[in-house]
């Protein structure tokens, strides 16, 4: 059993089927076809040659088939890993230049040995530090940063910058330079993928197309771009006229690679590797999830940690760049039919027999067609709704999402992903430091218990039950105390308080000694204090304690008992108004 965790290949491969590889195959087949443009264009995002985003589509799937966890996920490079890719490498190499290379390699290894080593230790828990006001604020923050990025393929013109505000003013700089050439086939490429994108699917089924195969041509719309635009390109001679091509991409496959073993580079891109790891973690996770729940399956997130840590390990030594789970792809590969992740392994043998047979016509391909692939392909990421619903629910989490958006637009990736983290964190903290808590009551005739601000219910005035919504550690243990020690006060014939316990899921050592003093205040106070409703867990360790020993009162099953033990039958209780 620990053999098919590690490997979950040994799960579903004895069981492997003619049908099943049928399925896989077809799948295979679609998403080869959409990954080579992707492939090539997330390369030229990163600022690489075109064939490492080949690479990265070879090695990383057959490993990702072998140790990852979901049946359709599609590894590969994505347009955010690749943005995050190009602004980690930005301070320590030009692009283009062979250390810029080098340390994308090596950010695929760092990447690749972090992911690993945190499936290993099962800390996939650390994803969720990133809420998901964050995530979506900073996807949408790197998609308009992309999205702008690629406007000089589009134009023709040298521009650059780390971030919109850079990007805008060297574009808005050299707009006298616009190549009209170029223009004309990235405006065109442009149109062509947004009206295939909207317009085309409905289109296709009006004139008597399947509805699948409708769906199928659709999605593969930018291979028709790139094959149109490489012709023209070819027959007219357009890099005369200054239409900036692909060039020459070395055929075959890719050659074992040996990432940088200097100590200041792997401090250098350290920081870089690690968002990369977790934002790639987390956005692979979500799309596994979704896509297996549909088919009632299920992922394992710590191995899909080493899942992602083998691919990216393998990308990096076949001279490739960090990858993930991507998206469109997975969701292209699902609808295709694909059964298991043998679909993955297939898809590489496509991508490996491009690299061998297609890299002469990848020559004549316009960066102009794969910068208008970007950005059809980022505009999905852009989510502004998200912000209006964010707002409406949680003006904390939309402050968080909103200075992830800023940092990420005027600074860099890393400022707007390390904020929003560090916001998140901040708001989680703030907010269980002042846990909820209620004085509950009995609604008349039954055992139920309920807020007397909210419901017409019985309370005593010598027995109060305080309820506590939360668990209680070190940032709200004081706030406890202050709670109860303010209610003691505002009822002088109060002689039981029954703390009501059925949120608290952990009491650790600090919330423990608050619970003694509040005690001893209490019984000081002429006050006994009672526990009800708590959890078998938290009961376990409190017997270790000496809480229990010199608690002046009861720990009681369940609050309806408290209230049949402590409050006299004689006592007539006081009806509360909401």
């Amino acid at each position: 059993m620990s053999l098919k965790r590690y490997l979950p290949v040994l799960q579903w491969l004895p069981e492997y089927r003619r049908e099943q590889a049928a399925s896989d195959l077809i799948a295979a087949v679609i998403v080869t076809i959409m990954l080579i443009p992707q492939s090539l264009a997330y390369a030229l995002l990163a600022g690489l040659p075109a064939q490492v985003g080949l690479y990265a589509s070879i090695l990383p799937l057959v490993l990702y088939a072998v140790f990852g966890t979901s049946r359709t996920l599609s590894v590969g490079p994505v347009a955010v890993v690749a943005l995050m890719t190009a602004a980690a490498l930005a301070p320590i190499a030009a692009p283009g230049s062979p250390e810029y290379l080098a340390g994308a390699v090596l950010l695929a290894v760092m990447s690749g040995l972090m992911l690993t080593a945190m499936g290993v230790l099962r800390l996939g828990f650390l994803a969720n530090f990133l809420s998901h006001p964050v995530i979506s604020g900073f996807i949408t923050a790197s998609g308009i940063v992309i999205a702008f990025s690629q406007l000089k393929h589009i134009l023709g013109i040298d521009a650059s910058g780390h971030n919109l505000i850079e990007i805008a003013g060297s574009l808005a700089g050299n707009l006298g330079n616009v190549s009209l050439p170029t223009l004309l086939i990235g405006a065109g490429a442009l149109v062509f993928l947004m009206f295939a994108r909207s317009r085309l699917n409905p289109l296709l089924i009006h004139f008597g197309c399947g509805i699948r195969m409708a769906d199928i041509l659709t999605r593969t719309a930018p291979v028709l771009a790139v094959l149109v635009t490489s012709l023209v390109a070819w027959v007219l001679g357009l890099d005369a006229l200054g239409v900036q091509l692909v060039g020459e991409v070395p055929s075959g496959l890719p050659e074992l690679t040996m990432p940088s073993l200097e100590v200041s580079v792997w401090k250098q891109l350290a920081v870089g590797a690690l968002l990369i790891s977790v934002v790639g973690f987390v956005e692979s996770v979500s799309v596994g999830q979704t896509l297996a729940a549909k088919r009632r399956q299920r992922i394992d997130p710590d191995q899909e940690l080493i899942g992602l840590g083998a691919a990216n390990l393998g990308a990096g030594f076949s001279g490739g760049m960090p990858v993930t789970g991507g998206f469109s792809r997975s969701v292209v590969n699902f609808d295709a039919g694909a059964q298991t992740p043998a679909a993955g392994a297939y898809t590489a043998v496509g991508i490996a027999l491009a690299t061998l047979l297609l890299t002469p016509a990848i020559a004549y391909l316009p960066t102009a067609t794969l910068a208008a692939t970007i950005i059809v392909a980022v505009a999905t990421l852009i989510d502004f709704p998200a912000l209006v619903r964010t707002w409406r629910y949680s003006r904390a989490d939309f402050g968080a999402m909103l200075a992830t958006i800023t940092l990420t637009l005027v600074y860099s990736v890393e400022a707007g992903i390390i904020a929003g983290v560090g916001l998140s964190i901040g708001l989680f903290l703030f907010r269980t430091s002042r846990p909820h808590s209620a004085v509950v009551g009995r609604v008349p005739g039954t055992e139920h218990f309920r807020n007397i601000q909210r419901h017409r219910v019985e309370t005593s005035r010598h027995v109060t039950f305080l309820r506590v919504d939360e668990s209680l550690y070190f940032a709200n243990a004081r706030f406890l105390e202050e709670a109860v020690m303010d209610l003691v006060t505002c009822q002088p014939d109060l002689k039981d308080l029954v703390l009501v316990c059925p949120a608290v899921n952990l009491i650790d050592a600090s919330a423990l000694e608050s619970l003694e003093t509040i005690n001893e205040r209490l019984s000081d106070a002429g006050v006994r204090l009672n526990l009800s409703e708590v959890k078998g867990p938290v009961m376990d360790r409190l017997k270790n304690t000496q809480l229990l020993s010199r608690l002046e009162g009861t720990v009681f099953l369940s609050t309806f008992e408290a209230w049949q033990t402590l409050v006299s039958p004689s006592e007539m209780p006081v009806t509360s108004v909401p």
